[in-house]
């Protein structure tokens, strides 16, 4: 049997090769390039198709696919939320990538998205708030010290100059696991024992809590003038973090609006609550904080087009570099109408 042509192979990155890329690249440096590659497809928004994410809700969680397309290039994602995993010894979220050409329909790209939906996460608040934050902040509150604590506290520490943050979880070996992965990290941590505390003095408060539940993790009387806070654990219908009235004391910001009315923390909110779309703020149609006092909030839900731009960011980094594998994928006979005939002749 021949070998594969040129065609039938698609590049993959598994999570081995994910790790040796973040390594070789750093972790700071990869937690920007991605940002700079959302800000950058953020910016040509109208070039993208939009459509919130397709989900398959079960009564233990929630699977979904995740597409976009600029015309040129189509993505999807795949990924799955189940906060019951913890307990099972699971990952709570997993998730791979696809990129392809639109003229040929033929992948380019194959990538594990566990280890990278982390990273564009965390880029993607640290991008917000580089445009919401109180300007010369230093301080973040991380409520919820799960898989993704680390990643949001490094890509502050990196995009936004973030030096001190503040860990609170319900669970503690939570907090002490969270704590101790960034020992050697440059940051400054506090493990604090309520919410409460871990808010007190804090310019940034993250939430990102797992239960799939509408929770309150923050009670109006702990937010107070001249924060800004990046919502990322309210993520699908029923599940929520912020006490309403926190809501209407703030400005928000979202990526989709009729994906975010559906998932986020305004899914509390009447349908035409304003809210201000973030590709507005970075290209300048719109202000982002306007002064000292506003409370701004980022009701991040995660969105299509972040996850073509960390593939997109990926796809370049691999260039030249043996951080991938080639998949023998596409079926490639001689003649494009002899399929049967390919599959005849491997006897």
């Amino acid at each position: 049997m021949n070998a594969p042509s040129k065609l039938a192979l698609v590049p993959f990155v598994s999570v081995e090769n994910m790790m040796r890329l973040v390594h070789h690249n750093g972790l700071d440096a990869m937690l920007i390039r991605i940002a700079d590659a959302i800000e950058q497809d953020f910016l040509r928004w109208d070039q993208f198709d939009k459509t919130p994410r397709v989900a398959s809700h079960s009564d233990v969680g929630v699977i979904e696919l995740m597409p976009t397309s600029d015309g040129e290039m189509y993505g999807f994602k795949y990924v799955n939320g189940h906060p019951k995993n913890t307990a099972e010894g699971l990952q709570t979220v997993t998730a791979f990538g696809l990129l392809a050409d639109v003229h040929s329909g033929y992948p380019v790209l194959l990538s594990e998205m566990t280890l990278l939906t982390a990273l564009r996460t965390a880029a993607m608040s640290a991008l917000a708030a580089k445009h919401l934050a109180p300007k010369g902040a230093t301080t973040m509150a991380m409520i919820g010290n799960g898989a993704q604590s680390e990643f949001q506290c490094r890509a502050f520490q990196a995009i936004c100059g973030i030096t001190h943050v503040r860990l609170f979880d319900t669970d503690a070996a939570a907090t002490q696991k969270c704590a101790k992965n960034l020992e050697n990290s440059g940051l400054h941590v506090a493990t604090c024992k309520t919410a409460e505390d871990a808010v007190t003095g804090a310019q940034i408060i993250t939430t990102c809590t797992a239960d799939k539940q509408n929770a309150t993790v923050l009670t109006d009387n702990m937010v107070g003038a001249g924060v800004h806070i990046n919502a990322i654990g309210g993520d699908c219908p029923g599940k929520t973090e912020l006490h309403s009235d926190i809501l209407h004391r703030s400005s928000i910001f979202v990526e989709y609006p009729p994906q975010t009315r559906v998932e986020g923390e305004i899914q509390a909110l009447a349908e035409d609550h304003p809210v201000i779309e973030l590709h507005e703020v970075f290209s300048g149609k719109t202000t982002g904080r306007t002064d000292d006092k506003q409370i701004t909030l980022f009701d991040s839900v995660g969105f299509a087009i972040e996850d073509f731009s960390a593939l997109r960011c990926i796809k370049d980094a691999i260039k030249g570099t043996d951080f991938y594998i080639d998949l023998d994928m596409l079926a490639d006979p001689d003649d494009p109408r002899d399929l049967y005939g390919m599959l005849n002749r491997a006897k």
